[in-house]
């Protein structure tokens, strides 16, 4: 399928896997042996970082049966808790892009796409808990502790909950919608700013005035990298036309007007 090309700078997102295509169609998609590798060093590191979180909270939780409490530390400890948290949040939700978990058993997909979220409830509802009903503090302390508990477990529950889980299945099925369009071919183009991922790199929504650079790769790192699961309809339009026309040429009879 030809297109035309774009002005803009294109940067090609170099994927580890032998080649752009899937050499049979409907094949269910695996990650790269990069992708793995990268999804289990992200997570090893997410663990870290949530047991940092839950140290300090456990630590916060013996500053706060010292008399008086001493509310520097308690603030910062949950600072600090939140921070390793969040960084922890974050590497996981990143990992599971990487390597996605499958739909077909629902616990561990539910469990594997929400851990972050989970940790984060584990580590600092006790604390809220805690705070409210501690004897040693008065009411404006528990006022002030409360507070930046309550939001720090706002905050950390938040990064931690992936709103729009990737899977097994939606990569598969988004790779050969994409490989039907474009002759079998892995391969997409998005921008820093874009929403969607497009066939075409002259395609009007990414050539405007504010875009620079074009990226071109797999639909697993458009989704890894950006977080884009939709495609462009102008170009899935196009693509679909354009298949049409090549199909009414082959079926059109030799010497034919």
């Amino acid at each position: 399928m030809s297109n035309g090309k774009s002005s803009k700078k294109i940067t090609r997102i170099v994927d580890d896997s032998a080649s752009t295509t899937t050499a049979e169609q409907g094949a269910t998609w695996k990650p790269t042996a990069e992708s793995k590798s990268k999804a289990t060093t992200f997570r090893i590191i997410a663990v870290l970082g949530w047991l940092v979180a839950i140290g300090c909270q456990v630590w916060a939780y013996f500053k706060l049966q010292e008399v008086p409490v001493n509310m520097a530390w308690m603030i910062g400890l949950i600072v600090v808790a939140l921070i390793f948290a969040i960084v922890g949040n974050l590497l996981w939700k990143k990992a599971n892009r990487l390597d996605p978990a499958s739909e077909k058993n629902k616990f561990k997909f539910f469990v594997q796409n929400q851990l972050g979220m989970i940790i984060s409830v584990l580590a600092f509802l006790p604390m809220v808990i805690l705070i409210f009903t501690n004897k040693n503090l008065n009411g404006k302390q528990k006022g002030i502790l409360g507070t930046v508990a309550i939001a720090a477990l706002a905050a950390a529950g938040l990064t931690g909950t992936e709103f729009n889980p990737a899977s097994v299945e939606q990569y598969t099925e988004q790779t050969n919608q994409v490989e039907l369009l474009n002759n079998g071919v892995n391969s997409v183009y998005w921008t820093p700013s874009g929403k969607s991922y497009h066939l075409f790199e002259d395609c009007g929504y990414i050539n405007g005035k504010r875009t620079n650079e074009i990226f071109e790769g797999t639909v697993a790192k458009a989704r890894e990298l950006k977080k884009i699961t939709d495609l462009c309809d102008r170009c899935q339009g196009r693509a679909q036309k354009a298949k049409a026309l090549d199909l009414e040429t082959e079926l059109k009879p030799t010497g034919s007007d």
